[in-house]
């Protein structure tokens, strides 16, 4: 597929940008001889609600990424091995954390569901687990009384200092850390049911604001940043319209299965008709999700370590790469 440059987001000809930048086909090439093992089933499986992804996009764009990834996570292993030594302390087994950011809608669970799938079938870290932030919001219960529930997923509705304890957790290697669920079909954290993370090899935390830099005028919350425990980190981009666009098209698709549960917060919008739901699901885009891409998703781009660039059709056309 071509696509002008001038349809994606971000600088492609800044002279001073940290990144090196692949087009599919260059960064396809990088695959070298890594054997696809995904199959249509398997993809199918993985795929989220409207997001369109074929096998030749995860040959092209999501194998050479495992076989970097792969790379990255066995010179990490053997640093700590290197750490271990020096310091006289007994092997520890480190979790290798990748961050995975973006907007709503752009596709970052399907991409992080797909990652997992293939970083996990590498022999050196069988043991992929996967973690949204999601469960990290503040329950209705604390969210509804400050007139922040409609704010929900900007980073005042986060529970900061919990998300920081789970990922020194994982970091110090202890045998279990527990991390809240979420239910979309409930809108809110389902109590006293957690994720067991037992010792993976590899978590990724897939989420909005996971490389979000604390506001300095904040006061006296954490100093430590949630990407301070990322051994890489990824960014899921693409114009605001197109995401705009994914996002009604998941809203009607919502609205057509999962709204219609008796048991969903959202069920009032099930009888919507075309029209109308589309006027809401953009007062949604333009009042809440927009906004927070402008102000809180996309300023962290540029500290990401790769960038997957999305065109229209919701295929990945550039690959970003920040030099080493």
């Amino acid at each position: 597929m071509v696509t002008d440059s001038a349809d994606l987001p971000g600088p492609q000809d800044d002279p001073y940008s940290p990144y090196a930048d692949f087009s599919r086909e260059q960064w396809a090439r990088l695959r070298a001889a890594t054997p696809l093992t995904l199959t249509d089933a398997d993809l199918q499986h993985l795929r989220g609600l409207s997001d369109v992804v074929s096998l030749d996009e995860v040959r092209d764009v999501y194998l050479p990424l495992s076989r970097f990834l792969n790379l990255y996570v066995g010179a990490a292993q053997n640093l700590n091995v290197v750490a271990d030594l020096f310091l006289g302390t007994p092997a520890r087994h480190v979790p290798f954390v990748i961050g995975l950011g973006g907007s709503v809608a752009v596709g970052k669970s399907t991409t992080a569901r797909i990652l997992q799938a293939l970083l996990a079938r590498w022999p050196n870290h069988p043991k992929v687990d996967l973690v949204t932030t999601d469960g990290f919001l503040y329950p209705t219960s604390y969210l509804q009384p400050r007139g922040l529930l409609d704010r929900k997923g900007f980073p005042e509705t986060y529970d900061l200092r919990r998300l920081l304890t789970f990922l020194a957790g994982i970091k110090s290697g202890r045998e279990e850390v527990l991390a809240p669920v979420y239910s979309h079909l409930i809108y809110d954290i389902v109590p006293g049911e957690y994720q067991v993370v037992r010792q993976p090899d590899i978590l990724i935390l897939e989420g909005l604001n996971v490389l979000q830099v604390p506001d300095p005028q904040a006061g006296d919350g954490p100093h430590t940043f949630v990407s301070d425990f990322f051994d890489f980190s990824i960014y899921v981009d693409a114009m605001e319209r197109d995401i705009k666009s994914w996002f009604v098209q998941r809203f009607l698709a919502l609205r057509d299965s999962a709204f219609q549960n008796p048991r969903s917060f959202f069920t009032r919008f099930a009888k919507l008709d075309d029209e109308e739901a589309v006027a809401t699901a953009g007062s949604i885009w333009e009042g809440i999700n927009g906004p927070n891409l402008r102000q809180n998703i996309l300023p962290t781009r540029d500290r990401a370590r790769l960038v997957l660039v999305k065109a229209a059709d919701h295929g990945v056309v550039e690959v970003r790469l920040r030099r080493l």
